[in-house]
C-alpha cells in the first residue's frame, strides 16, 4: 500500500492531511483497502453514507441508470428530479427546490437567495445574521459566513455583509439587528459540528422563528450534516416543530452520489428567476436517481 500511495500522492494537491490507507471497495459498513484489509466504517465518508457501501437496492438501480442517461442540461424537464422535489417538498411541508452538486453550493445558492431577497425589497446593502463557531464551507462567501478565524486566515478579504452573533442567546441577536433595515435573513445549523458538537435549543429555534416572522427576515438552515435523518427526524429543525423559509441540503442526500440541494418555502421559493442561478451537473438524471430511491 505504501508505494500505491506514494505513486499518488505527487499528483495531486496537498488539501488534505491523509491517513495511510488506499480504500478500494465497501459493502454495508465496511470498507478494505488495496491489501484487503477489512475497517469498520465510523466516518462514513464525512456524514454522506447512509446507507451503507453497495447498498442492494441503490446499486442497481444506478446501474440502470447509467445505461440510460447519466446527464443532459437543465434547459430540459428532468422527471427524476421533479420526483426528488416533490419527496423532498412533501418531507419538509416546503414548496420548491433548487439541486446543486455539495452543500458548499447549496450554502452559496441561500446566501445569493437571501441577498436577492433584500434587492427585491429595495435594500441595497443586504446583511445575513450568522453565528460563532459556524461552518458553512470554504468558497470565499461560505467561509466568510463561517464562524472560524483559522479556516479563514489567508483568504481575505471576506466577503462583507455578515452580522456575528453567539449561539442560543436571544437577547444577543436582538440586540445586534436592533434598528437595522438591511438585515434580511438569519442562517444557521442546527447543531454546530465545527470544533465541538453545539445543538441550538429548542425553544431558542422557536424564538428565532418568531423574530424571523415579526422583522420579514429569511429563516435559513443550514441542514447538510443534519439532515436526512440523523438526528431521529427527517431534519434537525423538525424538533422544534418549526419550518424554515430556506434549507440547505446535501451530504446524505445521495449516500455517496453527489447531490446538493436548496429547498424553499412559500415566502422564498419564486425569488430567483431564470438567469439569477444555475449549474451545470446538479439535478442530473443519474444523481437525482441516487436521491429519489
Amino acid at each position: 500500500m505504501t508505494a500505491h500511495i506514494e505513486a499518488a500522492s505527487p499528483h495531486t494537491m496537498n488539501t488534505y492531511a491523509r491517513l495511510p490507507i488506499a480504500m478500494e471497495r465497501g459493502q454495508g459498513c465496511r470498507v478494505w483497502d488495496v491489501n484487503g484489509k477489512s475497517y469498520l466504517d465510523g466516518l462514513g465518508g464525512i456524514a454522506v453514507n447512509t446507507l451503507g457501501h453497495a447498498h442492494p437496492r441503490l446499486v442497481p438501480a444506478l446501474q440502470e441508470q447509467v445505461a440510460r442517461l447519466i446527464h443532459c442540461s437543465n434547459y430540459y424537464h428532468v422527471p427524476n428530479a421533479e420526483q426528488l422535489a416533490k419527496k423532498l417538498t412533501e418531507l419538509s411541508g416546503m414548496t420548491n427546490v433548487f439541486f446543486c452538486c455539495t452543500g458548499l453550493e447549496a450554502n452559496e445558492a441561500a446566501l445569493k437567495l437571501a441577498r436577492k431577497f433584500g434587492h427585491d425589497k429595495g435594500i441595497d446593502k443586504p446583511q445575513i445574521v450568522v453565528y460563532e463557531h459556524a461552518f458553512h464551507g470554504r468558497s470565499i462567501a461560505t467561509l466568510s459566513a463561517t464562524g472560524n478565524p483559522k479556516v479563514q486566515k489567508g483568504f481575505e478579504p471576506l466577503v462583507e455583509g455578515f452580522i456575528r452573533v453567539p449561539l442560543n442567546d436571544i437577547e444577543a441577536l436582538k440586540k445586534a439587528t436592533a434598528g437595522n433595515p438591511n438585515v434580511v435573513a438569519v442562517f444557521f445549523e442546527t447543531i454546530q459540528g465545527e470544533g465541538g458538537i453545539h445543538p441550538m435549543r429548542i425553544e431558542y429555534l422557536k424564538q428565532v422563528r418568531a423574530l424571523c416572522d415579526q422583522n420579514d427576515w429569511l429563516m435559513m438552515i443550514d441542514e447538510v450534516q443534519c439532515g436526512m435523518g440523523r438526528t431521529g427526524k427527517w431534519f434537525a429543525h423538525q424538533w422544534a416543530g418549526i419550518v424554515p423559509d430556506v434549507m440547505p441540503l446535501a451530504k446524505g442526500l445521495g449516500s455517496g452520489v453527489p447531490i446538493g440541494a436548496v429547498v424553499a418555502g412559500p415566502r422564498a421559493a419564486h425569488i430567483f428567476q431564470p438567469g439569477n442561478h444555475g449549474t451545470t451537473f446538479g439535478g442530473n438524471p443519474l444523481a437525482m436517481r441516487a436521491g429519489v430511491e
